[in-house]
């Protein structure tokens, strides 16, 4: 967890960022989520509506499969139904018969989805002219058939109930159709109070249960049917924009794609050909399922079919009766909604998740890792409340997410790059790649406000410095000199970088190097492994000075000697300098302790570099060094003396560069 949400006070502005960051995205989202469409130019776009209810058309056909109804049976007029009795309509005799059939089983409810308000007589058979007569006597002679009016728009659209019927035995079949030609909302009634087709059968069904509409309890302008309150759409609920919910409505609780209710065709029931028990106590709905019939809806489940892709009218009607009868005994609950100040919340939160997420997991496959975990999290969520009839949106928060998310790692990565410069301003190439891959990660502890924040550490300090430079320079030509020198300290700092030091600066012919910065080392272990590898790399440049000073001489240049100076204390980094120009500052009385070293005694040395450390130093180097004692002296512009060391070899050989003592 540490690696993942390192100091957070060091990156309180980046939280913030982030934190606005996903306030901002989901304030676009919801912005972008109330507009239906918009046009650029010829180009025209739909909002967030459409794919918010395929994500619902999606969950319904997750939903599990309900199955038959056992209390509904459908006469469904066939194609076959049609060319067996010649001709379209179904002519009013034959319903009067069908009727007369039906009602000898003692059905709850008789339903006819086909319109009456004209005569329909029989082509086959003219004389007979007395057919519409007997069917609205059907009609009329029990409270159990209900019949069909539609409503429409306007007068011109409107059709009718067959003459005489009762009102109380006539509801309305018009149906509501979202965008793309999909049924998914249920229109109870219209005006003050007139049912719709379905809903008078299934009033009428729970009457002999003794169950009956009325205004709830809670708010007397809400229907109640038994314990369930039918709360009505709002134009903004769910995934609706601006949606025409005028009248009463709900979304339409599915049972099945195509197995909902008991069918027969029409011919079977004139045939006799029905069990009686398909017909008893049941609520029968007759009408078309016949292509030509015209009376076919897309749904829900369309998307996913491969075939049949519509369902018949009268086969919606009998989902909606079977809503209500469930609804109305407890079985199954209507789909519900959440408030819009809960689904504001909701996309909020997955904004915030998102933001945070990336600003905490820096790392590209633990964000990929998390935002996938974070995003099956999303889905499931949604897919289970659904499963309990509780719609949420999917996918405005998955936007908001997916937003919040990438505008905060383009964020990061621009952080990152003018950290990285700003890293490589202040210690510029002089690291060895394990230091300077161990920084980067580690950037966040060390980098606030465009600076290297101070750390008071442990660090050993290696100053080196050639003996003579000065003579040396005054018998060579500048554009010489500055090439022979570049030559020698680039060999230097290889040997620094090799034994992971870091070049803290070149002062003319000397180095000063840092072992156990940038990062600090707390453990004396740590520590003393710093040591050991600023003496080695002492060593090291001794080595490799023996290797450079006969080429030189080849070439006719002179032959050096450096001196290296080393000592271990406490110190404080960080940036020193103004905005416009920042280096890495190494600060303390050992950074002079280790200076003082190197000067010490010019004319002593014996070797083509003369390595001398303090007792401070001595005590980390674990025996693994030869050195000689030079006893107790005074360093200048120093009061207190100090031990010094000479080192005169490792004990072995030294280790392979690019490894560590």
């Amino acid at each position: 967890m540490a690696q993942f949400f390192p100091h957070l006070r060091a990156r309180w502005p980046d939280l913030a960022i982030a934190l606005l960051t996903g306030l901002t995205v989901s304030g676009i989202v919801l912005g972008i989520r109330q507009v239906t469409r918009w046009r650029i130019g010829f180009l025209q776009f739909e909002g967030l509506q459409s794919l918010e209810l395929s994500t619902f058309d999606h969950f319904v056909q997750a939903q599990p499969d309900l199955g038959k109804d056992p209390r509904l049976l459908v006469v469904g007029i066939t194609e076959e139904d049609i060319q067996n009795i010649g001709q379209w309509p179904i002519p009013d005799n034959v319903l009067a018969d069908t009727l007369k059939k039906l009602q000898t089983h003692q059905p709850r409810v008789i339903g006819l989805d086909i319109w009456r308000n004209l005569p329909i007589p029989n082509l086959k058979e003219p004389t007979k002219t007395n057919g519409h007569a007997q069917l609205v006597q059907q009609m009329k002679g029990s409270d159990r058939v209900i019949v069909i009016t539609k409503l429409g728009v306007d007068d011109e659209d409107t059709i009718p109930p067959p003459d005489g019927v009762p009102e109380n035995q006539v509801g309305f079949n018009d149906t509501v159709v979202d965008s793309g030609g999909i049924v998914r909302r249920n229109l109870l009634y219209q005006g003050e109070y007139f049912p719709s087709f379905a809903l008078r059968m299934a009033l009428r069904y729970l009457k002999d249960e003794g169950i009956k509409d009325q205004p709830s309890e809670v708010d007397p302008n809400v229907l109640q049917i038994g314990p369930m309150v039918f709360w009505p759409l709002q134009s903004n609920d769910g995934s609706y924009i601006n949606a025409d919910t005028r009248g009463y409505q709900i979304m339409i609780n599915y049972r099945s794609a195509h197995h909902s209710v008991e069918q027969v065709s029409l011919s079977q029931v004139l045939a006799d050909q029905v069990n009686p028990n398909l017909i008893q106590d049941r609520v029968i709905i007759i009408g078309t399922i016949a292509e030509s019939g015209k009376d076919l809806f897309h749904t829900p489940y369309s998307a996913g079919l491969d075939d049949q892709q519509t369902m018949p009218g009268v086969v919606i009607h009998a989902q909606m009766v079977s809503q209500f009868l469930d609804a109305a005994d407890g079985t199954r609950n209507l789909i519900s909604v959440w408030s819009e100040s809960g689904e504001v919340i909701w996309v909020l939160g997955w904004a915030l998740i998102g933001s945070l997420l990336a600003w905490g997991v820096r790392h590209p496959v633990g964000l990929v890792l998390g935002s996938g975990i974070a995003l099956v999290v999303l889905y499931s969520v949604c897919r289970i409340l659904f499963s309990h009839q509780i719609w949420i949106p999917l996918v405005p928060p998955f936007l908001a997410f997916i937003g919040a998310t990438g505008f905060v790692v383009i964020y990061n990565a621009q952080q990152a790059q003018r950290q990285h410069k700003m890293v490589m301003k202040l210690l510029g190439q002089s690291t060895s790649p394990e230091i300077a891959e161990t920084l980067w990660q580690r950037r966040n502890e060390l980098l606030e406000d465009g600076k290297l924040t101070g750390q008071r550490i442990t660090a050993t300090l290696l100053f080196t410095d050639l003996k003579g430079f000065s003579t040396i320079s005054e018998k060579m030509p500048p554009e010489r000199l500055l090439e022979w020198l570049n030559e020698y300290l680039e060999a230097m700092t290889q040997c620094v970088q090799v034994h992971h030091g870091v070049i803290n600066k070149f002062t003319g012919d000397g180095v000063m190097a840092v072992f156990g910065a940038p990062i600090a080392h707390e453990d004396q272990a740590a520590i003393a492994r710093d040591t050991q590898n600023a003496v080695a790399c002492a060593l090291g440049m001794g080595q490799r000075l023996d290797q450079l000073n006969p080429q030189w001489q080849q070439s006719g240049l002179p032959a050096v000697q450096m001196r290296a100076g080393i000592f271990t204390g406490s110190v404080v980094v960080g940036s020193l300098g103004s905005k416009t120009r920042l280096e890495y500052g190494v600060i303390g009385d050992s950074v002079n302790t280790a200076s003082r070293l190197e000067s010490l005694d010019k004319q002593r040395q014996s070797s083509s570099c003369r390595v001398l450390i303090a007792k401070e130093t001595l005590d980390y180097l674990d025996n693994r060094f030869e050195v000689e004692n030079w006893g107790t002296l005074a360093l200048k512009g120093k009061v207190e003396r100090v031990d010094v060391y000479r080192v005169i070899s490792a004990v072995g050989p030294l280790k392979d560069k690019g490894e560590s003592i």
